[in-house]
């Protein structure tokens, strides 16, 4: 990669000739639902990722996969791995991994990739938005949330079910909603949070000090006292 062509350029590049390599063909990366859009997005987002790890980290990349089908069974591993997460979100993190390493990232490190990149997008990552749900006080909507994001997971996965459940239990279950929440915020939702709870009004003593007296005397003469 030169130093005027960013990865955004490589990425748009690949996704125009992923059809025709031979050695990224989404039915190779693992298809099995056709019919499925989600699916087949997810598959060339992988397609994508290895495409771009090939342009990016020749030598490594051959060096590492030096044959199509064992890069086809690496790929269907990926494929199984990542499938939680958003396509875009698997691109952004493959960009990331690329900006911030010389060395061709492993299945873990594309896991830490995929989770930095959401603090590219002002996103807590899904352990710090887990922690930050399952601790905020009530009422939630008077929470200063790091981002609405984390709010908008934490009421999908529901509030009661993350209070009495132990982390065994709601870890996945948050899991799975904030990464759709994410998924939203990548396609331009713009996530807002409720208008928080109005606080009780509280009586003022509108009279002044001379006004007091004279309803106090005034009341003085009506009660005779």
């Amino acid at each position: 990669m030169t130093k005027t062509q960013s990865v955004e350029e490589l990425a748009r590049s690949v996704a125009q000739g992923i059809a025709a390599s031979p050695t990224t063909s989404a039915t190779q990366a693992g298809q099995t639902e056709r019919g499925s859009t989600d699916r087949e997005a997810l598959v060339e987002a992988i397609n994508q990722v290895f495409a771009l790890f090939r342009l990016n980290y020749a030598n490594q990349f051959y060096a590492a996969w030096p044959d199509a089908s064992e890069l086809n069974q690496v790929k269907r591993l990926w494929l199984d791995a990542l499938k939680d997460y958003p396509p875009e979100m698997i691109l952004r993190g493959a960009r990331y991994a690329i900006e911030h390493s010389e060395y061709l990232p492993n299945l873990s490190r594309m896991h830490d990739s995929c989770q930095q990149s959401l603090s590219e997008m002002g996103l807590p990552t899904v352990r710090d938005a887990y922690l930050e749900a399952c601790n905020a006080p009530s009422p939630k909507a008077a929470y200063r949330w790091s981002h609405p994001a984390v709010f908008h997971a934490g009421a999908a996965t529901d509030w009661y079910f993350l209070a009495n459940n132990p982390e065994s239990v709601s870890w996945p279950v948050f899991r799975e909603r904030y990464l759709e929440v994410v998924l939203r915020a990548t396609k331009g939702e713009a996530l807002t949070l409720p208008a928080p709870p109005a606080e009780p009004e509280t009586p003022e003593n509108t009279l002044s000090l001379e006004e007091r007296k004279a309803a106090l005397s005034e009341l003085r003469k009506e009660t005779g006292l």
